[in-house]
């Protein structure tokens, strides 16, 4: 069961895409509904078919109150590392928000303080809260957008369907072609690829 947070009159959800990658940047969403919006189906993107995530993000974007996504780029994860990269794209995202919000919904356990706004972590979050979940619909699609395009440029990665995540297929294609500016050169391929 997917609840609506209205402890507060302005709640932003907010969640990211691609923190477990190889390649591409880690997207991020903040997402503000209107009080009693009902929204079926949604869910944890990650639980839900590509068909579905794009439905529900068009959805989304027509009845939430305000929205924004934005990205922090691999080379830039390389400097400061996975988690603050994501928790840069967050606040990224929430640079974008016009709106004075007055709480801060953020998926998982680690977050920083934006500005001196109230913030919970809610560990798996986008299955319980609307704001959680639609933040994580649209950081997925958006990142699923930027890698589908990168699979124009770099075919032989198999981006369309692994998205970058690290598949015996994208191992393989690493192992024969090596990295391409897209690739994240601090998570250690080598050590990914002995997983398979």
């Amino acid at each position: 069961m997917i609840y609506t947070f209205e402890n507060y009159s302005v709640v932003a959800g907010c969640d990211e895409a691609g923190r477990g990658c190889l390649a591409g940047p880690v997207f991020a969403a903040a997402v503000i509904l209107k009080h009693g919006t009902e929204i079926s189906g949604l869910n944890d993107s990650k639980q839900l078919s590509a068909a579905h995530r794009y439905k529900l993000r068009d959805i989304i974007q027509n009845t939430a109150f305000e929205y924004a996504v934005a990205s922090v780029s691999n080379e830039e994860i390389d400097k400061i590392n996975i988690l603050n990269a994501s928790i840069l794209a967050m606040h990224k995202a929430l640079d974008k928000i016009k709106s004075a919000m007055e709480f801060i919904l953020v998926d998982g356990n680690r977050f920083m303080p934006y500005h001196n706004i109230k913030h919970a972590c809610i560990v798996r979050g986008d299955s319980i809260y609307a704001q959680i979940a639609a933040a994580s619909i649209l950081a997925k699609t958006y990142r699923d957008d930027f890698m589908n395009d990168a699979a124009g440029i770099y075919p032989e990665y198999f981006w369309k369907s692994n998205k970058g995540y690290p598949t015996r297929q994208h191992a393989d294609a690493i192992l024969k072609y090596g990295l391409t500016p897209l690739h994240r050169k601090t998570f250690s391929v080598p050590n990914q690829i002995k997983l398979f």
